[in-house]
């Protein structure tokens, strides 16, 4: 399902930019052409800053449809229009690459990642490894000697990498909810988050749409 006229667009930038890791910036559908749609100059969400695109620029969207769907889908700019307003042309995506996120119901992926947890009253730390992350929550394979329970509390930092190079470390306090008993002595730890900015959690959410497209390039 394509986006339509005068839908609104959430845009993402591909630069290493801090700022432009989430999705800050705003535009709509102004017109529809056979393989492209042009949309209007981009507008901060924060500042109200128009952002300039230029030619081969690429972008990550997401629109929102009916029910409070998340629409995703990458593109990139093929050129511009000279109107009234300048209008920027970006192409139109396979229909079949746009994915589709209910708003509470995160995607998740499966993902090796760091994983560094401080737990307990003495506030004991160790490093893991995750088995899969999303935006609502993220499971790790520990071994038996880290004693977590059920319901107990957690402190995490997740090591996430990009595709375009660049690394961030996402901070959450988090609950177990479930743990699971594994061969050779190692366990599932299944976590939910209990306390995660709304920015840390777009940040998992792109990585997790950036490994689903890498799932289905491979596919």
């Amino acid at each position: 399902m394509f986006p339509k006229i005068n839908d609104v667009l959430y845009i993402q930038l591909a630069g290493s930019d801090h700022k432009d890791e989430i999705f800050e910036f705003k535009s709509r559908i102004a017109e529809e052409e056979s393989q492209d749609f042009l949309i209007e100059i981009p507008m901060s969400q924060t500042t109200g800053h128009l952002k300039k695109l230029f030619l081969g620029e690429e972008l990550s969207i997401f629109f929102l449809s009916e029910g409070g769907i998340r629409n995703y889908f990458n593109t990139h700019v093929t050129g511009f229009k000279e109107d009234v307003l300048r209008m920027v042309r970006i192409q139109k995506p396979d229909p079949d690459s746009i994915s589709k996120i209910q708003r509470r119901n995160y995607l998740r992926v499966q993902a090796s990642l760091e994983i560094a947890v401080k737990h307990g009253v003495n506030e004991s730390r160790f490093v893991a490894e995750t088995h899969d992350v999303g935006g609502g929550g993220v499971s790790f394979h520990t071994q038996g000697t880290h004693l977590l329970e059920e319901g107990e509390s957690l402190s995490c930092w997740i090591l996430v990498p990009y595709k375009n190079g660049t690394l961030e470390h996402v901070w959450f306090q988090s609950e177990v909810i479930r743990v699971q008993e594994m061969e050779n002595g190692r366990r599932l730890i299944m976590l939910k988050y209990e306390q995660i900015a709304d920015q840390e959690r777009q940040k998992l959410i792109k990585y997790c749409f950036e490994r689903q497209l890498e799932f289905r390039e491979k596919s």
